[in-house]
């Protein structure tokens, strides 16, 4: 493909609808200091009452269990997370030699807690539950083991037919069931159904399960449910004014840059789903603005310029240097001010905290990301199709998954290691970051396809793979895609199991992040760029409406 051919090519600018929420998050107020303090000092004693009980349940494993999923799915965990470790690890032992002894819904429980705490625990705990037609009929009614059963299948990795049989049964039991039961558990099925909490954002989780379904719990603690409240709410106001703070920013910019997305709060929320606890407040700062300047330039290649002004912006991007802004046309040139300007802000916060070495390893990705939307700039602009396996690995790339996971780390302080970011960067791709590359990519193409293919856009994964395996019928397209967004997601729960190649809350970074686009791109809808009633819903549940005391 000659650089002649493609001169002249010139696509046209998009118009992205408004943000959704105008100017509400600039006028939140944060809570008043005695309020504030109150609800901490209460905090402080609820964490110690609950940190007693679940010492104290030692000679009660599966009490001890329930204790630490309910904790878990409050939301509460990150007050927890050295005392779940230590018994979790004293519990294995007793797990494996006792589950025999467990009826469905406790060893489904231990299976899923395990696993999602990187204990290899073997599927066979299932076995004595099966039958050659599927679940043993005796517990064909039993709901709350269906239930856990169906959640923990979702944490399965390859050759594990066993938990594929067990998906497929107890999520037809449970669609049979759902208009049989009643409150909560007809909505617990049904949350469950539409989303499984090892696939859901933390924070949007939490919200759902305090409100709507262990307050209603006959058995619930009243102790964790007081916790979980005040402590979703006084989160919830720390968050209001971070973002403030990055719509306050933004605003500013995005004057600048009009054709950008507006899209910071639905950014904001993004972030959130790789980390809401307070002491990552800077690594979300950070990564929020990082995040909008990436989405800028992003947007940029997509609406703006030819060939030869896309050549200059990677020149540009590589030198890394304000002596190239007035090279620029002048679309470009104030975007590629905005990324200077704004990784100078993280690199002087990196530079007092004695962490400039991390700088480097956002730039690099930056620098790979820009050469991929150039390959497929140049696909667009030819009108050419690859086929799925030659799109498959720019577009790895060009979805800038790995720029987010190390945009991420950057505000983490001293966890995220020199050898993490080498890790995270090399090439090839580990199979973890790779397999969440791909499930992003893949949700993305399918929900945006027919808004990405009504204006000129680079042909998808869904054009490619259909060019490549002469397919012409969409359905079957999107269905054997999502096939391999299912494969990708053992890979990913794979990678999080011990032993760790990094330290877990960085692992934990990559499956927080391949959780947001099982939510934002649900049901092969597009819920980023073009936000729909369900995307806003969840976005006021964690950013706008408090959990009533």
């Amino acid at each position: 493909m000659s650089s002649k051919t493609i001169s002249n090519v010139s696509q046209a600018t998009v118009d992205f609808e408004p943000s959704c929420w105008g100017d509400y998050f600039l006028h939140v107020t944060p809570l008043d200091e005695a309020t504030k303090q109150e609800m901490e000092q209460e905090v402080g004693k609820l964490k110690e009452e609950v940190k007693n009980e679940l010492l104290a349940r030692v000679n009660e494993p599966t009490k001890q269990l329930e204790l630490v999923d309910a904790i878990e799915r409050l939301g509460v965990a990150y007050h927890f997370d050295t005392n779940i470790e230590e018994i979790l690890d004293q519990l294995y032992m007793t797990y494996l030699k006792e589950c025999d002894k467990y009826n469905l819904h406790h060893v489904s429980l231990g299976f899923r807690i395990f696993r999602q705490h990187g204990f290899n625990v073997s599927c066979d705990v299932f076995k004595r539950f099966m039958s050659k037609k599927g679940l043993q009929d005796d517990i064909s009614n039993d709901l709350e083991g269906i239930l856990s059963m169906y959640e923990a299948c979702h944490v399965e990795i390859h050759e594990e037919d066993i938990l594929e049989e067990a998906l497929m049964h107890t999520t037809s039991l449970l669609k049979s069931m759902a208009n049989k039961i009643g409150s909560p558990m007809a909505q617990q099925v049904e949350h469950a159904l539409h989303q499984p909490v090892h696939k859901g954002i933390i924070r949007v989780e939490s919200k759902q399960y305090i409100s709507l379904f262990y307050q209603l719990n006959p058995s619930r603690n009243v102790t964790l449910l007081r916790l979980a409240k005040l402590d979703f709410n006084l989160l919830q106001s720390l968050h209001q004014m971070e973002l403030r703070d990055l719509v306050l920013w933004w605003k500013g910019l995005h004057a600048k840059l009009p054709y950008a997305r507006d899209r910071s709060i639905e950014c904001f929320f993004w972030t959130l789903g790789c980390y809401y606890e307070p002491q990552y407040s800077l690594a979300r700062k950070i990564f929020t603005r990082l995040f909008m300047v990436v989405q800028t330039l992003d947007d940029i290649n997509d609406s703006y310029g030819n060939f030869q002004d896309r050549q200059l912006l990677i020149q540009a991007v590589h030198g890394w240097d304000y002596s190239y802004v007035n090279q620029l046309p002048k679309y470009y040139n104030d975007c590629y001010k905005a990324l200077l300007e704004t990784f100078d802000e993280v690199e002087q916060i990196l530079a007092n905290q004695g962490r400039s070495f991390c700088s480097h390893y956002w730039k690099v990705q930056m620098k790979i990301n820009c050469q991929a939307w150039f390959d497929e700039a140049k696909w667009c602009g030819t009108k050419y199709i690859p086929t799925y396996d030659e799109y498959i690995e720019v577009a790895l790339i060009s979805i800038a998954q790995t720029a987010g996971i190390v945009a991420a780390y950057l505000g983490m302080g001293e966890i995220a290691t020199q050898e993490s970011f080498e890790w995270v960067s090399q090439i090839p791709m580990p199979k973890i970051i790779r397999s969440s590359d791909i499930i992003l990519r893949l949700m993305n193409d399918i929900g945006g396809h027919k808004y990405e293919q009504d204006r000129e856009h680079v042909a998808s994964a869904v054009e490619c793979y259909m060019k490549q395996h002469g397919i012409s019928n969409e359905v079957q397209v999107y269905e054997e895609l999502e096939e391999k967004v299912k494969d990708a997601w053992k890979d990913v729960n794979e990678g999080m199991l011990k032993p760790y190649t990094i330290p877990k809350p960085l692992l934990d970074i990559i499956l927080n992040q391949t959780r947001v686009p099982d939510v934002m791109y649900k049901g092969r809808t597009e819920g980023y760029t073009l936000v729909n009633k369900t995307i806003q819903q969840k976005i006021a549940s964690v950013l706008i409406d408090p959990v009533p005391m």
